[in-house]
């Protein structure tokens, strides 16, 4: 494939929500009492579409209540971020992807997310059923720039607490989720972006994740013309946290759409 061209690359936001989604049980917070469906959100997630490709980033545990939202009906590859639970554990819906596509779906991420994929669901590796009856899925380990289907894919690497994360950047678009530090070298991987998504849980700081001002001072840096805040906690209220952000600044959504 040759270099994208302006509009050819959709991304979708399944998902902008953390671990424990929003509405968050038994919370009776602005947020999860909001009708606004911008304040309800699904575990972190996003669909890419270029062309003839359909690719996912992470699997959570509502994967397929976001495609059936969306429409989603090919999935040719994951880019997983890394394997928490709701990160990953969507994994054996790619069960019907396999289905509709009558063959494997390719996997890439970091050693140590395909090590706990591998460890976890073995399963999911194996060859074909005559009836599909499971996922059949590929693992890739990755550490640089690689190509999918012609497609040219960049692994970031970040940092998550203690865990090695991935961030991913195709064209002049990343998404950067569940993160606590980016490093130099990985900065150097960003420069030139039109859309950025970023991680912001809460307003204060967290051990491995940013806060929004740590977002506002990393999407600073890095430039990007428009930056979209993702992976939120029940407690930001869409209105409120949108009257903080400076210019080009957003906060996401579940199905916003964007061209890049």
């Amino acid at each position: 494939m040759s270099a994208l061209q302006p509009g050819q690359l959709e991304i979708t936001i399944l998902g902008c929500g953390s671990s424990s989604g929003t509405p968050a049980i038994g919370c009776q917070c602005a947020t999860c009492t909001s009708s606004d469906p911008r304040n309800h959100r699904t575990r972190c997630s996003a669909y890419v579409r270029c062309g003839e490709l359909g690719l996912l980033i992470d699997t959570g545990p509502d994967l397929r209540q976001q495609a059936l939202r969306e429409g989603i009906r090919q999935v040719d590859a994951v880019l997983y971020t890394h394997p928490h639970a709701d990160h990953l554990n969507g994994i054996d819906d790619l069960r019907a992807f396999c289905y509709v596509r009558q063959g494997a779906v390719v996997l890439y991420g970091n050693a140590f997310t395909m090590d706990n994929i591998t460890s976890r669901f073995g399963y999911a590796l194996q060859p074909p059923s005559k009836v599909w009856d499971k996922p059949v899925l590929l693992p890739e380990v990755v550490s640089g720039p690689f190509q999918h289907a012609g497609l040219s894919i960049t692994p970031i690497p970040l940092q998550h607490g203690s865990w090695p994360c991935l961030g991913w950047r195709i064209g002049n678009a990343a998404w950067l989720t569940d993160l606590s530090h980016i490093p130099d070298d990985s900065l150097a991987l960003l420069q030139g972006l039109d859309v950025l998504f970023l991680d912001c849980l809460n307003m204060d700081g967290y051990p491995s994740h940013l806060g929004f001002h740590q977002s506002l001072q990393w999407a600073a840096r890095i430039g990007a013309r428009r930056t979209m805040l993702i992976h939120m906690i029940h407690r930001l209220e869409y209105h409120t946290l949108s009257a903080l952000c400076p210019p080009g600044v957003e906060v996401g959504y579940d199905g916003l759409r964007v061209r890049v």
